[in-house]
């Protein structure tokens, strides 16, 4: 109905549009799982720079392998995560008093309402369980936060919790694991486990020397400098750039020097080599996810593609009891084409005009009579994502003066 106006002049009014544009997740905000003396157990607890991690869970001297991924994190450009304590490392050098008293922290916050038996499983610890709100231990204190949008625990390599890792990422479909190899190889580096066959995740080798105030040069595992690269990249450049040929900032030296005749084994395989490359530092040198899919084996694709099925999915909700006819499906395709093109335009999308780059179809083909009656609206989205170039080849002969080349 028209509004009734009855002086003479200008209105201004405010109109619901309903759908707004669509504005990007963000994509690298970490959660760290790992073990400390100090801080709450099995809390989520957010850490936007080093000192209040300190303040919070105490320097190096409280755990094993968390506070410096933490800070190796910050230091290679992270700026926010959250971080889950699962209680005391088990192989830390403590009084017998403190051992004591931290089995007991462990054991009786290991599942809330349990009785204490001060013997805890530790991959239970990380895995964790499903209590409900406020109640949830381990990896599941993820499941409340979707600023999350990468994962690592870092230095642990059992299976059992690395597949948890996998899994908790698969399940969740926005955020992407990133996984230590052992600190030690029996045997040549063929014989390097790996994870199982997964798009969610990244695995890196091997671990990298640091300076510690109390220990000197240690080893640690890369997983929390590897998360702050991510963190450099996707700011510097945007998340469609792979986290690679990327200094490693504090990192000393290596555990082992990969030559390029072990990588030609590695890389195949989906482990992420880190190098120390001759004149130019030591550098993340591999770009792949642990998918054997062909189309998902550049991590820079599948965080590419988590990015903009989460800012879609989170930006469209506006649509849902939406009256589902044309007018509705040309508004749908309108937003999501309008992000799109932005994403294009940030280089993320091969092709020189937008229409090359993707495609957005809602319309009568998409949505039939039968999809309309069941209440579903049906968006087929399509994109070309820009992939690193791994293998750059120089084809160089000799040509005569004034002549051509000669193969």
């Amino acid at each position: 109905m028209a509004t009734s106006y009855l002086s003479p002049g200008v209105y201004v009014e405010e109109v619901d549009r309903g759908s707004k544009p669509i504005e990007a997740v963000g994509t690298n905000t970490v959660g760290f799982i790992g073990e400390s003396m100090m801080g709450p157990v099995n809390q989520a607890v957010l850490i936007t720079n080093w000192t209040q991690f300190v303040k919070t869970y105490g320097d190096f001297t409280q755990s094993t392998f968390m506070s410096h991924a933490i800070y190796g994190f910050f230091n290679n450009g992270g700026s926010r995560c959250y971080v889950v304590n699962v209680g005391a490392p088990a192989n830390l050098d403590l009084s017998p008093a403190d051992k004591a008293a931290a089995a007991d922290k462990a054991a009786a916050t290991a599942a809330p309402g349990g009785p204490s038996t001060g013997k805890v499983d530790n991959d239970a610890r990380y895995i964790g369980k499903d209590n409900g709100p406020g109640a949830r231990t381990g990896l599941k204190c993820f499941e409340e936060i979707d600023e999350i949008s990468l994962v690592a625990a870092p230095g642990v390599i059992s299976a059992a919790v690395q597949d948890a890792l996998l899994t908790h990422c698969e399940n969740r479909k926005d955020r992407f694991a990133i996984l230590d190899s052992p600190e030690t190889v029996q045997g040549g580096v063929d014989k390097l486990p790996r994870p199982r066959d997964s798009k969610y995740g990244a695995y890196y080798f091997p671990w990298i020397q640091v300076y510690d105030p109390e220990r000197g040069n240690v080893y640690i595992p890369p997983s929390g400098h590897v998360a702050g690269v991510y963190a450099r990249t996707d700011n510097e450049r945007g998340v469609h750039k792979a986290p690679a040929n990327e200094i490693v900032r504090g990192a000393l030296g290596l555990r082992y020097q990969v030559s390029r005749g072990e990588q030609d084994i590695l890389n195949p395989r989906g482990i992420n080599c880190i190098r120390l490359m001759q004149g130019n530092g030591i550098r993340i040198w591999g770009a792949r996810t642990l998918s054997s899919d062909p189309s998902w084996r550049y991590i820079n694709v599948r965080r590419l593609f988590i990015m903009v099925e989460t800012s879609i999915e989170r930006a469209t909700q506006w649509v849902v009891f939406e009256p589902n006819d044309f007018r509705l499906w040309k508004r749908v395709v309108r937003t999501i084409a309008s992000f799109l093109t932005l994403v294009w335009r940030q280089g993320a999308l091969m092709g020189e005009t937008p229409e090359k780059a993707f495609f957005v179809k809602c319309d009568e083909e998409t949505n039939p009579p039968e999809v309309i009656d069941v209440g579903q609206l049906i968006v087929e989205v399509g994109l070309a994502p820009v992939k690193p170039a791994e293998f750059v080849i120089f084809r160089i002969g000799q040509m005569p003066a004034g002549g051509g080349v000669q193969e």
